[in-house]
């Protein structure tokens, strides 16, 4: 996504080009800067993972992703989960770029300023097959996933360029926009989980097999365009008696540098919590949220845009539904999530729609009679 950084590069030295050529006036500079302006709005747009700042907006992690009951064992078995993931994004006149550029085969400076909107959508379905051990591991339960994405994106970017040149000033303003549907990358998982009452403990490992549909051309993607390897810890208080429950899982991100664009996000530190009352024993209700914030400047040849750091909290309502499915267990479960206080980054809502299946635990047997023989 920090195509749009690329393209601007190439823009400057098509101007300084077209100088040569005897055709660097004023009003050509102008047009040149207007449309690789409106291409730098676009590195605002999001991919699945969410628009957090890093490359042009775009992180690795899934705000969202760890909620309730996440530090809790399972019962071993191969497990599968399905969900469904809407994601829209807007950002309002406050998206804005400023921006000197010396031209230097003219030595003319050029003072730009940007002011952009952007608009954007996701319909993503995440496919999440897990298998669960009974061997246990270091005395935990450890388990493997591989979650895999299908989905839509679109992205729409205005925006209005001021700029002064050579003592002409002008004013341009235009939009850009396009869509793909398509696959995305493959994420790899790793927990291990332990259990001491009413506590339960995790580590995760976690990372990015960049296959998915990437194009450093794209306002929309749903690959991301580079590997990236995360881990961290949780924990679960769950009172099976009252029904209270609460989870908090917190980890970093270590990104590989996108060899397209020559761009290495920073390092990122996210939080993910969901905290529920379950009012029967299928049926809870509560809250989640995520913290997610960008610690590490962005680096590389590839970046222009500097240090580029990015914070975003959300909060939001949840609810779940365990019902039988024969001889397994069924969940239903819907969650949203609000996001406010961003920095670097778009802020909207999302939701997730998800439905898995997993091995249900084992029935104890029925009180055996004392039999009295006279």
């Amino acid at each position: 996504m920090c195509c749009k950084v690329i393209n601007i590069h190439t823009m400057w030295t098509k101007v300084k080009s077209d100088h040569r050529c005897g055709l660097g006036s004023p009003v050509r500079v102008a047009r040149l800067l207007s449309v690789c302006t409106l291409l730098t709005i676009g590195a605002f747009a999001l991919t699945p993972q969410r628009a957090v700042a890093d490359e042009s907006g775009v992180s690795f992690w899934l705000p969202g992703t760890f909620g309730s009951l996440a530090a809790v064992p399972v019962q071993p078995g191969m497990s599968a989960a399905m969900v469904y993931y809407h994601t829209t994004v807007s950002a309002g006149g406050d998206v804005s770029a400023s921006r000197e550029i010396q031209l230097g085969a003219i030595g003319t400076t050029v003072n730009a300023n940007l002011n952009a909107s952007l608009n954007a959508t996701g319909d993503l379905f995440l496919v999440v097959p897990t298998y669960t051990f009974a061997t246990p591991v270091f005395g935990g339960q450890a388990a493997f996933s591989l979650t895999g994405i299908y989905g839509r994106m679109s992205t729409s970017v205005a925006g209005t360029l001021s700029a002064g040149v050579g003592g002409i000033g002008f004013q341009r303003s235009g939009e850009i926009s396009d869509a793909l549907t398509g696959f995305g990358d493959l994420y790899p998982q790793a927990t291990l989980k332990w259990n001491s009452g009413v506590n339960n403990y995790m580590i995760y490992a976690m990372g990015d097999i960049p296959v998915g549909a990437y194009d450093s051309t794209r306002l929309s993607n749903i690959g991301i365009g580079h590997g990236a390897i995360d881990g961290g810890a949780g924990y679960t208080y769950f009172d099976q008696t009252k029904g209270h429950e609460f989870s908090v899982v917190a980890g970093l991100t270590y990104n590989l540098e996108n060899t397209s664009t020559n761009y290495q996000n920073g390092v990122d530190f996210h939080v993910d919590w969901g905290a529920s009352q379950f009012l029967s024993q299928h049926f809870f209700v509560g809250a989640v949220g995520y913290l997610y914030d960008q610690i590490g400047c962005d680096s590389g040849s590839g970046d222009r845009v500097g240090c580029f750091e990015s914070r975003v909290a959300s909060i939001g309502p949840q609810i779940g539904y365990i019902f039988p499915v024969g001889n397994m267990q069924g969940f239903v479960g819907l969650k949203g999530y609000w996001e406010f206080a961003a920095q670097n980054r778009p802020e909207g809502w999302n939701t997730w729609l998800t439905f898995a299946i997993s091995p249900a635990a084992p029935t104890p047997p029925p009180p055996q009679s004392s039999l009295i023989h006279k």
